[in-house]
C-alpha cells in the first residue's frame, strides 16, 4: 500500500492523512500487518508516551497531588517493564506540596532500578529534594540550570490549638526534608538547616560542589572531528 493509498483510506474513514514523507511505501505494505498497526499506534501516542517508551519521565511546574500521582505511576510502570534499566527523571519545577514531593521521593527510593535525575531550568524547594534523591553518581544539572533550597512554609489559620498543631507539622516536615538533603548531599543536618533557613540559590556548578548533583550534563565531544584532526596532524 502506498502512502497515497493509505491517506485515501484515512480520509474515507474520516481520519487525518499522513504527511507524504512520513514513511516509505514498503513500511505500509498490507502484507506486513505489524507495520500497518505500528503506524496507527504511533499516531495515537502523545509526546509523554513516546518519552515513557524511552524510560524518560518529565516533571514540570508546581508539584501537587495530581502530577505527583502521575509521576509515581510512571515510575512503577517503568520498573515493571525492566527492574534493572535506568529511569531518566527530568525536573523543571519550583517545588510545591511537601506531601506530594515525599510521595515521589519515597517511590524513587523503593525502586530496584536506578533513577537518574536531571535539572532542566530549575529545581527549587521540593524539586531540589527530588533532584538530590536520584541514584548517587547519576544526578545531573544542565550548565545554566539552578537549584534553590529553603525551609517549608505554609499559611495557618483557625483556633490557637489548631495553629499550634499545624506549626508543629511544618517543623516536622522541615526536619524530614533537612535530613533527606543532608544524607543526599553528604552534609550534616545542622549545616543544611543553617543554609536553607532562607532561600538558598545554587548555580549548576555550585550544586555539584554542594552535593545536590554529581556532575554537569554537557554535549558529548564530537569524536568525528577529533579523529579528523588527528589524521590531519599525522
Amino acid at each position: 500500500m502506498s502512502v497515497k493509498q493509505f491517506n485515501d483510506k484515512q480520509l474515507a474513514a474520516g481520519q487525518a492523512p499522513l504527511p507524504s514523507d512520513f514513511a516509505p511505501p514498503h513500511y505500509l505494505d498490507e502484507t506486513n500487518s505489524y507495520s500497518y498497526q505500528n503506524v496507527q499506534r504511533q499516531r495515537q501516542l502523545t509526546l509523554g508516551d513516546l518519552l515513557l517508551e524511552n524510560r524518560i519521565v518529565f516533571l514540570q511546574g508546581e508539584i501537587h497531588t495530581g502530577n505527583a500521582n502521575e509521576v509515581v505511576m510512571k515510575l512503577l510502570y517503568l520498573q515493571s517493564e525492566n527492574r534493572n534499566k535506568d529511569i531518566h527523571f527530568y525536573i523543571n519545577s519550583p517545588g510545591g506540596s511537601v506531601v506530594a514531593t515525599l510521595a515521589i521521593y519515597d517511590t524513587m527510593q523503593i525502586l530496584s532500578c536506578p533513577v537518574a535525575t536531571y535539572c532542566v531550568g530549575q529545581a527549587a524547594s521540593g524539586a531540589a529534594v527530588l533532584l538530590a534523591g536520584g541514584t548517587k553518581g547519576k544526578r545531573f544539572a544542565l550548565p545554566h540550570s539552578r537549584v534553590m533550597m529553603h525551609q517549608p512554609y505554609g499559611g495557618v489559620s483557625g483556633q490557637i490549638s489548631d495553629i499550634n498543631i499545624q506549626a508543629d507539622e511544618i517543623l516536622r516536615n522541615r526536619d524530614v526534608l533537612n535530613q533527606i538533603l543532608a544524607d543526599a548531599c553528604g552534609k550534616s543536618k545542622e549545616d543544611v538547616a543553617k543554609d536553607t533557613d532562607r532561600d538558598f540559590f545554587l548555580t549548576a556548578l555550585e550544586a555539584v560542589d554542594y552535593g545536590v548533583v554529581d556532575d554537569l550534563l554537557r554535549k558529548p565531544a564530537d569524536n568525528t572531528n577529533s579523529a579528523d584532526n588527528n589524521e590531519t596532524s599525522e
